[in-house]
């Protein structure tokens, strides 16, 4: 069997020619790879991270309630507390484990400092300790304004259980004992 090799050249010929007209101009690439796009980076939840910022900005430039005055007595216990637990500790009957001297912080740096000393006392276990916020003497106005603002911070801390202003040879209402919730055990 002879093949026609000239039949099959013309009609490739005439073929390729069809499809040429079909596709039109192209250009011929200079490489035989394929170019491969980059990954897109992995997807970042944008919303929450703002969420978050936004919140921790608004604890940070958080007002009191109300103002404290410089004498006042902060009292504060949860409910659940027993009385007697709280008479003791406000009486200055529990042994101090630790103790944070607030003087000289702004509002900001005090409460990232109570925020480390109260994980702290949670991590080592300590049940009363004693923050000395100051009376705000050397305040504008004479104000305290670290002790309005230990105020408000306290009651929303869950580990804690209690607090009151400390006895004069303590800081009287310059300081307060805080009680804590005894740590949850560490399973292994």
């Amino acid at each position: 069997m002879k093949i026609n090799r000239r039949a099959t050249i013309d009609r490739s010929n005439a073929d390729l020619n069809a499809f040429r007209d079909e596709v039109g101009d192209v250009s011929e690439l200079k490489h035989n790879r394929a170019v491969i796009p980059k990954a897109l980076p992995a997807a970042a939840p944008l919303q929450t991270i703002q969420d978050q910022v936004d919140v921790m900005r608004s604890l940070l430039r958080h007002e009191p309630d109300s103002q404290i005055e410089c004498g006042e007595e902060l009292l504060f216990a949860r409910s659940g507390l027993k009385r007697s637990t709280f008479r003791r500790m406000r009486s200055g009957d529990f042994a101090l484990e630790a103790e944070l001297d607030l003087h000289g912080y702004t509002s900001s740096e005090a409460r990232v400092h109570i925020i480390e000393f109260l994980n702290d006392a949670q991590a080592h276990g300590w049940r009363c300790v004693r923050i000395i916020h100051g009376k705000g003497l050397g305040s504008p106005g004479r104000q305290p304004i670290l002790k309005s603002k230990l105020n408000s911070w306290l009651k929303k801390r869950d580990e804690v259980l209690a607090f009151a202003s400390a006895r004069p040879e303590h800081g009287g209402t310059g300081a307060v004992y805080v009680l804590l919730k005894k740590p949850k055990p560490r399973r292994s």
